[in-house]
């Protein structure tokens, strides 16, 4: 039984779309929050045209205040909203709490339904039909993958870990050191630096270039992408980034990362690779990190998100973060949770 949870008061235009998206699947409609562990879930969010809705502050409250609520869960997330904005920031904060609360969510888990349907308008011309039946069947379609849902895991699974970090310095490297002790001999990892100088940034190329350059397995721009980044990314079952946080957002060569991944991604379906991450910042704001990954590389490229797939700290002059109170034991946390969305 799939369980929409709607936040918030359905419009005239949330109903039609609920009616017709799910009249092929089991369903209950449902506005608490409690007893959702276990389940599958959809959370549903009408939204104003300001990019309003009280009653998803409640749901962030409860997941944050509730550690382990969503354990076992599989979700995703339904947004119908009357403007043009908000609905994809708003979409990837709920999937933020939620997987620190404990739930899964498989690649692409976000339909958002903009004001306009003009984020349908590819959808539509390749499915000949109108933006309101391509917005259905997209809600459809993700009801169908969260309630199909079910990972893979492995006896030694294999993990791409991308950096663009100064071992001798970072935090972040660091932390990802200790991490890599305890998993063992149990996974097969490999590593991969992106450091200044060794990553062009994506220049967007026709479609037909960057689909004809996927097909033979590389980019126009070659180098590390297609070296070294493309085959670890094709062989892991798991990918994790480190990611310092300078800038509130994250680093130049790790987006230049995601945005060449594309030429790949055209060619090869990620849907069960997952996604983890180690985010440190100097002062604050890991949380907003750790979105960028989810909406860039899950909701985006299509990465399923484990629960708890995320690691958050902070910490400033080099060293500090093996010192925090409780790192030990957080670290422990992320390392058994990591082994167990993987390893069979």
């Amino acid at each position: 039984m799939l369980r929409v949870i709607l936040c918030g008061e359905a419009t005239p235009r949330f109903t039609q779309t609920l009616h017709a998206a799910l009249a092929d699947t089991e369903y209950t409609l449902t506005e608490t929050f409690e007893g959702l562990a276990g389940e599958r879930l959809l959370f549903a969010v009408p939204l104003s045209t300001h990019g309003v809705n009280h009653a998803v502050y409640d749901l962030l409250q409860y997941l944050r205040t509730h550690s382990g609520c969503l354990a076992g869960s599989v979700g995703g997330v339904w947004i119908d909203g009357e403007g043009d904005l908000y609905t994809k920031s708003l979409g990837r904060e709920i999937v933020l709490a939620a997987s620190m609360a404990g739930c899964a969510f498989p690649g692409r888990c976000l339909v958002e339904g903009t004001g306009t349907l003009q984020n349908f308008a590819i959808q539509a011309k390749n499915g000949n039909c109108t933006l309101e039946e391509a917005y259905r069947r997209a809600v459809g379609d993700l009801a169908r993958r969260v309630y199909d849902f079910a990972p893979h895991k492995h006896k030694k699974p294999r993990l791409a870990v991308l950096h663009a970090s100064n071992h001798r310095t970072s935090n972040t490297a660091a932390l990802w050191k200790k991490i890599r002790e305890r998993l063992g001999d149990e996974f097969q990892v490999t590593e991969v630096g992106l450091r200044n100088g060794t990553l062009v940034d994506c220049s967007g190329c026709p479609y037909t270039m960057c689909l004809h350059f996927g097909e033979q397995g590389g980019c126009f721009y070659g180098g590390v992408m297609v070296e070294e980044v493309y085959p670890a990314i094709r062989e892991a079952d798991a990918v994790v980034l480190l990611c310092p946080n300078y800038n509130d957002a994250l680093s130049a060569n790790l987006t230049a990362f995601i945005n060449r991944l594309t030429a790949l991604y055209r060619t090869v379906s990620f849907q069960d690779k997952a996604v983890f991450a180690l985010v440190v910042s100097g002062y604050s704001g890991s949380d907003i990190v750790a979105s960028q990954v989810v909406s860039a590389l899950s909701m985006n490229k299509g990465f399923w998100l484990p629960s708890e797939f995320c690691l958050m700290e902070t910490a400033n002059d080099p060293g500090t973060a093996l010192r925090l109170r409780g790192i030990e034991e957080r670290l422990d946390r992320f390392a058994e949770n990591l082994t167990k969305q993987l390893k069979a």
